[in-house]
């Protein structure tokens, strides 16, 4: 699909960061409804503090959150995965229009219909982020960026775009942005209770789960040790370890808790890892790294779980680095640090990274590295075993291309906290599963394929001129020029070949030699080879109707007229010898044609 995107400008809200701190560069909505009839999303909680929702710009529209959850008992399956619905699913999107509530958008109108189904009820969340341009068309950066910190309702997701060469020279990351670690056990202890309590309400006893695709409304799924999706479960009583958050694959299970010996509990009161989603995960579907369970604590000594990894959307036609020390692109889970005498809490996972780029201009000298590793889980400080925080499981980097040269990519297992304080350790909390760098997958055609430079209009002497420019093409047929004088009834006016599948940049051209008195409107029709199509930004013309305009040129016979004040023109035709020739003419549909098919090739 070959969509829409504005490469003329710099976007106005542009800000030129120069500190070292990571810069947010992102707006974020929740959307709260979705009428597909008109295309037109509403919106709540809107942050605008770094970019803004303008008329005519690009937005990600993004399922973070859905009702997919299978087991809900009180049994070891808790938290399974059901159908996997429209978690993960997003696409770009530009905005025709949009209204205000108090200076902040309530409704946002698109230019073409939403591509994907989107739910919304009280165990799903979707946001909308602004898809954020820099350059026109190179951009260097000037600082790092980052995402939003996910607050269980938007951020977690850092995109941009540049449409031509996106030189780095700072650090780019939405670390520890994902779904949330869980927060502390409030303090208690009862026996060792591995084996049962997979779901329970938050209580003294059991430990928080962490934050994973399903939003928990229920009270009874709080806490206990049994995942919650790709979130890791709490650590039971009595000083149970945290299980680590998953995404591409699982998090590791949290450490047994302590029985009064050196053994610790049998059967194991360790959270379980949060679920791989590596399934269902695709270029075109993503998650954020879910986030740790929380260890069990007595004394006030467990850790919290940690926060997952966000999500990293970049396009660019290429990218190139300038700065050769430090700069990289990551979406990491959170490490746990030690958890003294009580349980440890587990790791978050990583996140997902996914580069929409043609071209990659990474030198030796000036190397990149590029990683969404799951978090390290944490460590109880004591001689006797209690629980170590399990490890979070490996995000995902997605390519459009081979894999790079001069790239480092990792996407590592986070390493189960040890259980006790001995060294080396002889009884570690799981550690993410899978394979190592399993998570490297490319090259894929992405979603994020905003490839058109502009559609302009204008009135140019006898005719409106139209022009535009793809920077590549996928899967591109043709292109139609469309025109309209109420906005509502579109004609056809020329039907243009585009592509198919291109890489290189492509400008193209039509001319409406009879436009319309008094206000028009033009636009974009592009239609994929499999029918898909997609509408460009709708261009105003103004022809006040002093001009006179004679097309086409050159012609095989007719030629036509049209002016304002048809009936009161004169004219005459001349030969090049400046011999007046009388020609043939009639008056239709206020246009005055002029018949040449006798004459001779010439001037």
């Amino acid at each position: 699909m070959l969509r829409f995107g504005k490469f003329g400008f710099v976007f106005s809200v542009l800000v030129m960061f120069t500190n070292a701190h990571s810069q947010v560069v992102n707006g974020y909505a929740n959307v709260t409804a979705i009428n597909t009839g008109t295309n037109t999303l509403t919106v709540n909680n809107v942050d605008e503090a770094a970019d803004s929702f303008e008329d005519g710009e690009y937005i990600v529209i993004m399922q973070m959150q859905d009702t997919v959850i299978g087991t809900t008992t009180d049994v070891v399956g808790f938290g399974s995965l059901g159908s996997i619905a429209s978690a993960g699913l997003y696409e770009i999107r530009q905005i025709l229009s949009h209204t205000e509530t108090a200076g902040l958008p309530a409704t946002i109108t698109l230019t073409s219909p939403i591509g994907a189904t989107y739910n919304i009820n009280a165990n799903a969340s979707v946001q909308i982020i602004t898809f954020r341009q820099f350059g026109s068309p190179n951009f260097t950066t000037t600082s790092a960026m980052s995402a939003k910190k996910w607050n269980g309702t938007t951020g977690g997701v850092l995109a941009i775009y540049c449409p031509g060469t996106l030189t780095i020279g700072h650090k780019l990351d939405a670390d520890f942005d994902g779904f949330l670690g869980a927060g502390p056990n409030a303090g208690g202890a009862a026996v060792c209770s591995g084996g049962a309590n997979y779901r329970t309400t938050t209580q003294v006893n059991f430990a928080d789960k962490g934050q994973g695709i399903f939003k928990r409304t229920t009270a009874n799924q709080a806490a206990g040790m049994g995942r919650i999706l790709n979130g890791g479960g709490g650590g039971n009583s009595h000083n149970g370890g945290g299980g680590g958050g998953g995404n591409f694959s699982a998090g590791g299970d949290g450490g047994p808790g302590w029985n009064g010996s050196a053994g610790g509990c049998s059967p194991s009161g360790g959270g379980l890892g949060g679920l791989s989603l590596q399934t269902s995960s695709s270029v075109n579907r993503v998650f954020m790294g879910g986030g740790g369970g929380a260890g069990e604590g007595n004394n006030n000594l467990a850790t919290d779980g940690g926060d997952g990894g966000g999500i990293i959307l970049i396009k660019a036609n290429e990218i190139a680095t300038t700065a050769c020390v430090g700069v990289t692109i990551s979406a990491n889970g959170e490490s746990i640090a030690f958890a003294g005498n009580d349980g440890g809490g587990g790791a978050g996972a990583g996140g997902t990274i996914v580069f929409e780029v043609n071209t990659w201009n990474v030198t030796a000298g000036c190397p990149l590295v590029v990683s969404a590793n799951g978090g390290n889980g944490g460590t109880a400080n004591t001689g006797n075993t209690h629980g170590g925080g399990g490890g979070g499981g490996q995000g995902v980097i997605y390519y459009s291309t081979a894999l790079p040269s001069n790239v480092t990519n990792q996407t590592l297992n986070g390493i189960g906290g040890c259980s006790n304080n001995s060294n080396p350790c002889n009884n570690q909390a799981g550690s993410g599963s899978g394979l190592n760098n399993a998570g490297i997958q490319g090259p894929f055609t992405g979603p994020l394929p905003v490839e058109l430079v502009d559609f302009y209009a204008s009135l140019v002497s006898s005719s409106v001129n139209t022009s535009w420019t793809t920077m590549s093409e996928v899967n591109n047929d043709y292109f139609i020029v469309q025109r309209s004088v109420d906005y509502e009834n579109w004609e056809d006016l020329e039907k243009i070949d585009g592509q198919g599948n291109s890489a290189e940049k492509t400008n193209y051209f039509y001319d409406d030699r009879a436009p319309h008195f008094g206000f028009s409107y033009y636009r974009l029709k592009q239609v994929d080879f499999d029918g898909q199509l997609e509408y460009s930004a709708v261009r105003e013309i103004y022809n006040d109707g002093n001009g006179i305009f004679v097309y086409p040129n050159p012609t095989d016979g007719m030629v036509y007229i049209v002016a304002k004040n048809l009936e009161a023109l004169e004219f005459n035709v001349f030969n090049a010898l400046g011999q007046s020739i009388t020609i043939q003419t009639s008056n239709s549909s206020g246009q005055l044609q002029l018949d040449f098919s006798n004459l001779e090739n010439g001037v």
